[in-house]
């Protein structure tokens, strides 16, 4: 089986590959199963149909998925090529503690085979553009990144897997802090992650942006299989042609190195396991 997990198209922001080229890509390189999984990030982005002007960036929109049109031209796609290859539809939610209810309205709003969760941001406070870090220790920028994570996974809960759980790592210009400084967080969120039945990803990503580890770190992923955790996704975060697809088959192997023996695929919300 290879699936990729982590799929941005045209619909997500800071993507302009055309959801069709990303399935006929896909097709192309022999994948069996992929999740389109495009961004949406309330508190800082607006939605299309939200009454407001919507704001850009140069000549993108600084705006969350337009979700009809994303869930029709998922639909085309799976009616298009549905004998090629089987296509998901998912979303990223970049979730933040005060932007919950927001996320509650629209998971119920149609119907996802999978969504990820990911933490990009903190009191509205993007990683990548530093300021979220800005004024802070990196002590105090990486355990407010963990404790922002704890309690959205204690009050959250229609989600599959955490994305790009250390994602903090990405944009921490200071180095990588010590995992001991907040395994205490992790294992706390990664309890919490497997008791509610939810899983975490591996996002292949770490290689472009030249990170030395995986991510999430080989140690969070330890500590998850020592947890007991089984649902383990596996995802290119792509964004452009050439990265769709990229590494998943060193992931599957890493993986295994460390103990796991399978991974999973989604179908409405529930896992569906295959061998690494």
């Amino acid at each position: 089986m290879f699936a990729d997990y982590h799929v941005h198209t045209e619909f997500s922001d800071d993507s302009v590959y055309p959801m069709k080229e990303v399935i006929q890509d896909a097709i192309d390189i022999g994948m069996n199963e992929i999740c389109i999984t495009d961004h949406v990030d309330y508190g800082i982005k607006d939605d299309w149909d939200s009454g407001k002007k919507i704001r850009y960036r140069g000549n993108d929109p600084i705006a969350n998925v337009d979700y009809p049109r994303y869930m029709t031209e998922i639909r085309k796609m799976q009616l298009l090529y549905g004998d090629k290859i089987t296509v998901r539809a998912g979303l990223e939610f970049g979730v933040q503690k005060h932007t919950i209810a927001r996320y509650e309205e629209l998971f119920h709003r149609y119907v996802f085979d999978f969504i990820i969760l990911s933490i990009h941001q903190v009191n509205d406070k993007e990683f990548w553009t530093q300021d979220f870090q800005k004024g802070k220790t990196q002590q105090e920028y990486n355990e407010q990144y963990y404790e922002e994570l704890l309690n959205v996974v204690r009050h959250y809960k229609e989600y599959s897997v955490l994305g790009h759980m250390d994602l903090i790592t990405r944009y921490d210009e200071a180095g990588v802090y010590p995992f001991e400084k907040i395994e205490p967080y992790v294992r706390e969120i990664l309890k919490i992650v497997i008791e509610d039945g939810r899983g975490i990803e591996v996002n292949t990503s770490s290689h472009r942006y030249g990170l030395k580890d995986t991510t999430p770190s080989r140690n969070i992923l330890k500590l998850y299989r020592d947890l007991g955790g089984r649902i383990i996704t596996i995802g290119s975060d792509s964004h452009k042609p050439g990265q769709l697809g990229a590494y998943i088959s060193e992931a599957r192997e890493t993986l295994k190195s460390l103990g796991f023996r399978q991974f999973c695929t989604f179908e409405r919300m529930r896992p569906v396991f295959h061998e690494l």
